[in-house]
């Protein structure tokens, strides 16, 4: 802290005053504050003027303000005082007007001039309007007098004009050395303790701090040539931006918080500012397990309606536990098994779903994008999975249409019900539904129609979107639409006041998931077919991913191959792009440093390459327990490959300075390619189950069968269908025991036992949608069922 020295002079400004009293036996009794004796209650016994320890500080010729003063009596309670005088006083109680001056008294009274302000001068001009510099540094006092009190001192630093200041780089020893007497007055010299009152070790920038720990922040100030000025602009009062990673005491002690990085202003009272940052450490490892006596759990059966708490331990690269931290919790099938904040998993449906614990930007690790990577903070950082399986049964509502029709029907399966057909202004050409089972959104060339599946009737039609949609968040609040004709991604608020396009970007997308934390969404784009542009069945695959992060904004990235679909891996740490060859896309950014100590540079490759496998696939998709990316194609007579990952599956905890172009496949344990064997023109859908015990492939073509694939054995089985040409789509029930399948040949709705791998076609549910063609409906003529959503029920009404 700075020296201070006792101003005598100060006295000058008292304004004696004495108490006389008339009439002893009719006049107003007066209180003293101790009795009979001492001071008057209500008179002034001191004035504060503040910062009282830090002062003003004013570059050369700058105007400032003296704050308004504070004055108390000998109770402590505030004196009003009409009126102050101030005056500047040099170190030894002097008055002087050589480095800084004060306009005394009257209506401008205590502002600041760094130099001397104007008096007398003629010529209309009023004095104290013009503040002449002197160019002189050094350190003054005003005090402030009034009603028979005096303030304390008020340190104002005169100064060349500060052009830099830099956080966390005290002043060279080598510098100093320069200075012997480290009196701080050279231009190289300011010793860190006469910055500040040393409480803590230095805080230099070149490392993070751990949770709890506490730093001293400094900084080097330099003027216009580049010469330090540290010791002369008085002290710096610093400011984190977010308090959440740092606060920061009125001696300049930072003490971490949440893990991040955040801008630190290093203020100049009245002289301007300057930043730099405090990194608080980020997680290198979450592990996730299910609270148990005989150790890490990660995997637990758990009834319908029972609450199950997880636990989250975080650790930092300094083996430090941190403690609330703004974890996202995220389930793979939160229709079934949905995760709470606070880590309980509750299931309201038997099933299947691997939860994972996140530390996202920006709620968790967040960075400013210019120090995205540095030391860790601003990059996510993914637990391991820990699978939940209920057990039982559970009854499917679906809703069955088609490309080719204007009618949705509703089928409700715990009484076998089909219910009315529903007639839709368009034919649409998608179809998802939210999770929580209360809107289908529908795209069309014309509109985005929402149909409740709670009153199975249309609630809204919005004509400023339209397309596909080709993806639904997983809270439901975001839409991804895509419109061939204008060549616009739209990212569309679902919200009932307040939504619609709330972000779009140029270029046709071909297929979109977001991530099951609701902050990124993937696309792969596409080129329309000039003769058909509509017609996502003839899009061409492009080069091209787009991915939109609710941290980062929109990101194209440029593939070294075209990708024609695309899957998140589980945990979401990435995506896996379909292709010729397969190639991955991890989470972690590339991030290269350059420069050293304070004068590090950082930047970014978003989304870098992460595996690269030698096998053509159509489409993807990611099983549930993070151990197989399942792909098929067309493509050399039809082949399924299972890229299959070693115990623990895909990386996750921290993610590495750069990413390694096998980050993904050093984790590999085998690719499996077999023929699909089947005739298909086109793969549709790869469809896991959500306990990863089967997957299936639909397709446009011809054979007469559905292909069957177990990852346990790796093996496929055919599934024969009888009067059907080729499954085109389908989905699984919750309880992972029923395929709804749709299939060509015979328009209907197949129900595929994914245990038996079987089809009874007894059970096949007839749709009866009619063909839309020519703008009207044909009725005699019934389309292929190739839009279909389900959302579970209890078994019993």
């Amino acid at each position: 802290m700075r020296r201070f020295i006792a101003l005598a002079v100060l006295f000058l400004f008292s304004i004696p005053f004495g108490i006389s009293i008339s009439g002893c036996s009719k006049g107003t009794r007066i209180a003293f504050c101790n009795g009979d004796t001492g001071p008057v209650i209500g008179q002034a016994v001191s004035i504060a003027l503040t910062p009282k320890i830090y002062g003003v500080s004013l570059n050369f010729g700058q105007i400032g303000q003296v704050s308004s003063p504070t004055a108390i009596d000998c109770k402590g309670s505030t004196v009003t005082i009409s009126s102050y005088t101030y005056g500047v006083f040099d170190a030894n109680g002097k008055a002087t007007l050589d480095i800084a001056d004060v306009v005394p008294s009257g209506a401008n009274a205590g502002k600041l001039c760094a130099g001397t302000w104007n008096r007398n001068t003629g010529g209309g001009i009023p004095d104290y309007t013009t503040c002449n510099p002197t160019n002189k540094t050094g350190e003054v006092y005003v005090v402030a007098s009034g009603g028979g009190a005096n303030s304390n001192p008020l340190p104002i630093f005169i100064h060349p004009k500060a052009t830099s200041v830099v956080l966390g780089a005290p002043t060279p020893s080598s510098a100093c050395a320069a200075d012997p007497d480290l009196t701080g007055q050279s231009s190289n010299c300011c010793p860190l303790s006469q910055q500040a009152t040393v409480k803590a070790d230095p805080y230099d920038g070149l490392t993070c701090i751990s949770q709890g720990q506490s730093r001293q922040l400094v900084a080097r100030v330099t003027d216009a040539d580049g010469n330090f000025i540290t010791c002369k602009v008085g002290h710096l009062n610093f400011a984190a931006q977010s308090t959440a990673i740092a606060t920061i005491d009125e001696n300049g002690i930072a003490t971490a918080q949440q893990p991040g990085s955040t801008v630190i202003s290093a203020n100049l009272t009245q002289a301007g500012s300057s930043a730099g940052f405090f990194s608080t450490c980020a997680p290198t490892s979450i592990s996730l397990t299910v609270p148990s006596t005989s150790g890490n759990v990660t995997s637990a059966t758990v009834n319908q309606n029972t609450p199950q708490p997880l636990s989250a331990v975080a650790k930092d690269q300094n083996g430090t536990t941190l403690t609330g931290l703004a974890l996202t919790f995220v389930s793979t099938t939160p229709i079934t098994i949905p995760v709470a904040s606070s880590g309980t998993v509750t299931p309201t449906f038997p099933g299947a779903a691997a939860i994972t614990a996140l530390c996202q930007p920006p709620s968790c690790n967040p960075s400013p994008n210019n120090e995205i990577g540095l030391f860790g903070n601003g990059k996510p950082i993914a637990s391991n999975p820990v699978n939940i399986t209920t057990p039982g049964t559970n009854s499917s509502l679906i809703w069955v249409g088609s490309t080719q029709s204007r009618y949705i029907l509703p089928v409700d399966f715990t009484n076998l019900t089909l219910g009315t057909p529903v007639r839709l202004p368009f034919a649409p050409n998608s179809m998802v539904l939210s999770n929580d089972g209360a809107s289908i959104y529908m795209g069309t060339p014309t509109e985005l129609m929402v149909f409740s599946a709670t009153t199975n009737s249309l609630s809204k039609e919005d004509n400023s979107v339209a397309g596909q949609v080709l993806a639904v968040s997983p809270d439901g609040s975001s839409l991804i639409i895509s419109d061939p004709r204008k060549q616009i991604i739209y990212l569309y608020s679902t919200a009932s006041t307040g939504g619609g396009a709330n972000s779009t970007y140029g270029g046709v997308a071909t297929h979109a998931e977001f991530t099951q934390d609701n902050q990124t969404v993937y696309i792969t784009l596409g080129t329309p077919d000039p003769s058909d542009p509509t017609n996502p069945q003839k899009f061409t695959p492009t080069n091209q991913l787009l991915v939109h992060s609710t941290f980062t904004g929109w990101t194209q990235i440029t593939l070294p191959n075209a990708a024609s679909d695309l899957a998140i891996t589980v945990p979401s740490v990435g995506a896996y792009l379909a292709g010729n060859p397969t190639t991955a896309r991890s989470y972690c950014a590339s991030t290269t440093i350059s420069g050293t100590g304070t004068n590090q540079t950082v930047t970014n490759n978003y989304y870098p390459l992460a595996d690269s496998a030698s096998v053509p696939t159509d489409r993807v998709a990611a099983t549930n327990d993070g151990l197989h990316i399942l792909g098929a194609t067309v493509a050399n007579g039809g082949t399924l490959t299972d890229i299959a990952f070693k115990a623990g599956g895909l990386p996750i905890n921290a993610c590495p300075q750069t990413v390694d172009p096998n980050y993904f496949g050093n984790q590999r344990n085998s690719i499996n390619s077999q023929a699909l064997g089947v005739t298909a023109s086109t793969i549709t859908g790869v469809i896991p189950a959500s306990n990863s015990s089967v997957a299936f492939v639909t397709y446009l073509g011809s054979g007469g069968s559905l292909p069957a694939y177990t990852p346990s054995t790796g093996a496929i089985t055919q599934i024969p269908l009888q009067g059907v040409t080729a499954p085109v789509a389908g989905t699984i029930s919750a309880d992972n025991l029923t395929l709804f399948l749709g299939t060509s040949g015979d328009n209907k709705v197949h129900l595929i036992n994914t245990k038996t791998l079987t089809d009874d076609p007894s059970k096949a549910i007839a749709p009866n949608l009619p063909l839309y063609i020519n703008g009207s409906d044909n009725p005699s003529t019934f389309v292929t069922p190739d839009l279909i959503v389900q959302f579970p029920r209890k078994a019993t009404s």
